[in-house]
C-alpha cells in the first residue's frame, strides 16, 4: 500500500448553458486523469452564489451565454473580490475577443474542439495563479518589512537627535560650567602678586590648556546640536559653511533665495544634517576641491538644498558601496519628510541635492534622479 496521500481534486466551477458541452468537459477531464470535482451553473446569479461559497479553485466559462458573455462573468467575479484563475472555453471565440479577454486579465482561453487540452490548460492556469499569489504575498511582506525598517530608521534618527541634544545640554550645563568656574578661579590666583615666576608660568600654561578644553567642549556641543538652529536654516547653514572653510581652507559660497527661509522644524533638521554630511564627504572624498557651493531655495513651494564641489568626484563604487550609511541615512530622512535626495558625481565634482515639497505633496513626475557617475 502506498503511503503517498491522494491529491485533492481540483474544484471547478463551470459556467455553461449546454449540458452536452458540460458532459464533454467532464469526459475530457476524466480521460486526462486529472482528479476533479466540477459543478455546473448557467446564470449569473447562480455563478455569484457559488463563487461566494469560496470552495472553488478555478472557473471555466463559455464565452457566449444567454444574455451575457464570459467576460461579463469575469467582471462580476472581480467586482466581488474573488481572485480565481478564469479560463474562457468557447466553440468559436474570435481573435479580437481572445485578445481583449487576455488584456482584461483572463488566465487563458480554450476552443471546444481542443477539449483534450483542457486538463493541461487548467493545471497551467492554477499554477500561474498560485505563483502570482505567492509573489503578491512576498511583495506585501517585503513592503511591510520596508515600512517597518523605515519606521525603525526614523525612530533611531529621532533617538540620535534627542541624545545629541541631551549630551550637548550636559556639556553646556555641567562640563562647560565647571570649566568656566575653574578658569575664573585660576585667573584670580594668577593675578596674585605673591606668585613666583615658576608658579606663574605653570598657571599661564594651565589657563591656556583650560581655554583649549573650553573651546573643544564648545565645538563638540555645536556639532552635536548647534543652538544657531534656533535662528533659522539660513543662519545655521552659513555657520556650518564658515566653520568648514576655517578648518579645511576650502572656499565656501552660500547662496539663498531669502535671508530667512521658514520651514518646519523636522525639515530644517534634515536640511542641516544633509549639508553637514555633504561637507564631511567633501573633506573625505573630494580630492583637489578648492570651492564648495551651497544653494538654498524655497521658491515654487519646494525647499531645495544643493551642495556641490569642484573636486575630482566620487567613483561609482563609492556611491554604491554597502557601507555608505551616511548618505543612505540621509535618503531615509528625506523620504520621511516627503522629499528625496539626489547624488551625482563626475570628474567635474560631486553634487548632493535635497528637495522637499513644503506643502507635503510629492509630484513623482517632477522628480528626476540625476545619476552622472564617473
Amino acid at each position: 500500500m502506498s503511503d503517498t496521500p491522494e491529491a485533492r481534486p481540483v474544484r471547478i466551477l463551470h459556467l455553461e448553458d449546454s449540458r452536452v458541452d458540460h458532459a464533454l468537459v467532464k469526459f475530457a477531464l476524466q480521460r486526462s486523469g486529472l482528479p476533479n470535482e466540477i459543478f455546473l451553473v448557467d446564470t449569473l446569479d447562480d455563478f455569484e452564489r457559488e463563487l461566494d461559497s469560496g470552495k472553488y479553485d478555478i472557473v471555466l466559462a463559455d464565452y457566449h451565454l444567454p444574455g451575457f458573455s464570459g467576460l461579463d462573468a469575469w467582471d462580476r467575479m472581480r467586482e466581488r473580490g474573488h481572485d480565481l484563475p478564469f479560463v474562457i472555453l468557447s466553440g468559436a471565440i474570435g481573435e479580437a475577443a481572445a485578445v481583449e479577454a487576455m488584456h482584461r486579465g483572463v488566465s487563458d482561453y480554450l476552443l471546444k474542439d481542443s477539449m483534450n487540452r483542457a486538463a493541461h490548460v487548467i493545471e497551467r492556469a492554477i499554477e500561474v495563479s498560485e505563483t502570482r499569489r505567492a509573489k503578491g504575498r512576498a511583495d506585501a511582506e517585503l513592503a511591510e518589512s520596508q515600512r517597518r525598517l523605515a519606521e525603525l530608521a526614523e525612530h533611531l534618527q529621532t533617538s540620535i537627535e534627542q541624545e545629541r541634544a541631551d549630551i550637548a545640554r550636559e556639556i553646556h550645563d555641567d562640563i562647560g560650567g565647571a570649566l568656566a568656574a575653574v578658569k575664573l578661579d585660576l585667573s584670580w590666583i594668577a593675578r596674585r602678586p605673591a606668585l613666583d615666576n615658576d608658579v606663574r608660568q605653570h598657571m599661564d600654561t594651565a589657563l591656556e590648556m583650560l581655554q583649549h578644553a573650553l573651546g573643544a567642549s564648545q565645538r563638540i556641543m555645536m556639532n552635536l546640536r548647534p543652538p544657531i538652529l534656533d535662528q533659522g536654516l539660513v543662519a545655521a547653514v552659513q555657520w556650518l559653511a564658515s566653520g568648514f572653510e576655517k578648518r579645511s581652507g576650502v572656499r565656501v559660497i552660500v547662496r539663498r533665495s531669502a535671508e530667512q527661509i521658514d520651514v518646519p522644524r523636522e525639515v530644517q533638521l534634515v536640511a542641516y544634517r544633509t549639508a553637514q554630511e555633504a561637507m564631511t564627504n567633501v573633506s573625505k572624498h573630494a580630492t583637489r576641491a578648492t570651492q564648495v557651493d551651497i544653494d538654498l531655495d524655497d521658491r515654487e513651494g519646494v525647499l531645495t538644498l544643493e551642495v556641490s564641489d569642484n573636486g575630482q568626484g566620487m567613483g561609482a563604487d563609492a556611491l554604491r558601496k554597502a557601507k555608505s550609511f551616511g548618505l543612505l541615512g540621509l535618503k531615509e530622512r528625506a523620504a520621511k519628510v516627503g522629499g528625496w535626495l539626489d547624488i551625482s558625481s563626475s570628474p567635474r565634482g560631486t553634487s548632493v541635492i535635497l528637495s522637499v515639497p513644503l506643502d507635503g505633496e510629492v509630484n513623482d513626475a517632477d522628480h528626476t534622479h540625476r545619476e552622472e557617475e564617473k
